[in-house]
């Protein structure tokens, strides 16, 4: 209990700081975890978990929002160069509608966690929801700023959707996948109210809920 009196009380001085308190408290691998496409109004949620060596620091690595797809892609690489271990996992729309989004991305992320290999002894999680996972866990809000390992899960799940809807884009023409990722730009609310929801849409979100043929309010029916 010592050990993670320590983690979870500490601030971090750097984006290494929980993992160097990991480390001291007597963990020795550590996993990040993170997740992108919980706001989009189509595709997937994708959560990756990814484990950095001891004492590794990678330039430039940073909260995936605050860097441009260039910046990610080349990041990208480096961390699956670097990394002693990369998990990822997508759950798709339809299980998203069923489950809801919160328990999805937890899906996922327990996913990702679990193609790990060897296994964590420890969870440093982007925002404020565990797992249900066995493995101990710590939340820490805009983690994905604060802690390097989450940072880099964060680049390595967006680079992986964004991959992902660029290519739906050419499966599903007319939406704008590969501009928008998904998301509910003026464009893509238009698109969906001319040709109606496609098959990624998350068909109980707003936004596009209304516009599924049969609903009260479907301009499409």
């Amino acid at each position: 209990m010592t050990r993670q009196r320590e983690l979870f009380s500490a601030e971090p001085l750097d984006t290494l700081a929980f993992e160097k308190i990991a480390t001291r408290s007597g963990y020795s691998s550590v996993a990040g975890i993170d997740e992108a496409g919980r706001g989009p109004l189509a595709g997937p949620v994708t959560a990756a978990a990814v484990i950095l060596p001891v004492g590794l620091s990678l330039a430039g690595v940073d909260d995936s929002k605050k860097l441009t797809p260039e910046k990610r892609e080349l990041l990208y690489s480096l961390i699956m160069d670097h990394a002693l271990s990369v998990g990822v996992a997508s759950v798709p729309p339809v299980e998203i509608d069923r489950i809801n989004i919160l328990q999805a991305t937890r899906l996922a992320m327990l996913s990702a966690v679990q193609q790990l290999s060897p296994q964590p002894d420890l969870l440093l999680i982007d925002g404020i929801t565990t797992i249900s996972s066995p493995l101990p866990q710590r939340t820490i809000k805009k983690g994905d700023s604060l802690s390097l390992s989450i940072a880099a899960a964060s680049i390595i799940a967006k680079v992986t959707r964004d991959r992902y809807m660029i290519e739906m884009d050419s499966v599903y023409p007319g939406y704008g996948f590969s501009r928008h990722k998904g998301y509910g730009s003026a464009t893509h609310m238009d698109a969906i109210k001319r040709l109606g929801p496609c098959p990624i849409h998350r068909l109980t979100f707003a936004g596009v809920k209304e516009w599924v043929p049969g609903s009260i309010n479907s301009g499409i029916l």
